[in-house]
């Protein structure tokens, strides 16, 4: 299989691409919205992050595991 098509295919990469656009959201969103509302959406965005973590941790063995078994 072709290496870029395996990343694009990952569910960490895609995981980690969600997660950029956050991180992005969130930056625009504190810059431009009202304090309030930006602190608000900060603190909501900031505790889905490490569960966004958690759950690339939680792949990595089971892509480990299924990569192993094929050879």
């Amino acid at each position: 299989m072709n290496p870029i098509s395996s990343v694009l295919r990952s569910k960490k990469f895609l995981l980690l691409v969600l997660d950029t656009v956050i991180s992005l959201a969130l930056f625009f969103v504190v810059k431009y919205a009202n304090a309030g509302v930006a602190e608000d959406v900060k603190t909501v965005l900031l505790a889905a992050q490490p569960i966004l973590l958690l759950v690339i941790m939680g792949i990595t063995p089971e892509e480990v595991a299924a990569k192993l078994s094929v050879k």
